[in-house]
């Protein structure tokens, strides 16, 4: 009796280690974007985007704080945050989604995986369906994703003013590249 209990307790405790080993994570993450045009050039950049990576069922997530995308010049940032995003009503941006062919990458393997991810943008209080192609990359025991989308800026209700409407583009290209760890 003792034995079967002991048993079945290791048999729970190897089950939630396995499915912990399915899970990636980072809290250092970059999203870069670029918003401008040939008469400026506007470029935003953040190192500290959370993300989580289910390898076993292709769930995959983002968080990232808007207040933290840096730009060359400050008087830039003040006008991202006050007046185009403004990060204090709308202080973060996520993704929710889905490796849509997550089956078609063996974590177990090195290589590069090319992958298409689905799943719900939310930027600046609006909530949009998404897909973008990506990459998938394995070696030396880690994991990476690498993918890049455009969004268009009149789809998340950023209003850009007539006056600086040369300077800056109706669309940013926005890319992703993180680094995961296992969750232990």
């Amino acid at each position: 009796m003792c034995k079967r209990i002991l048993v079945s307790v290791l048999m729970v405790i190897a089950t939630v280690h396995i499915q912990a080993q399915d899970i990636w994570y980072t809290r250092n993450g970059n999203i870069s974007f670029h918003a401008g045009t040939s008469l400026e050039d506007i470029d935003g950049v953040n190192n500290d985007v959370a993300s989580m990576l289910n390898a076993k069922t292709g769930e995959i997530a983002f968080t990232v704080l808007v207040k933290s995308f840096h730009f060359k010049r400050a008087l830039m940032e003040e006008h991202f945050n006050e007046n185009y995003m403004e990060s204090t009503e709308f202080p973060k941006a996520t993704f929710s989604g889905t490796i849509v062919d997550a089956g078609k990458v063996n974590f177990m393997k090195e290589g590069n995986y090319p992958v298409s991810v689905e799943g719900q943008l939310t930027i600046h209080g609006v909530t949009r369906k998404i897909a973008a192609p990506g990459t998938i990359t394995v070696s030396g025991g880690k994991v990476s994703a690498m993918a890049g989308f455009i969004v268009l800026l009149s789809d998340y209700k950023i209003s850009i003013p007539g006056v600086v409407a040369d300077k800056i583009s109706k669309e940013a290209k926005v890319e992703v590249k993180c680094n995961y760890e296992k969750k232990n």
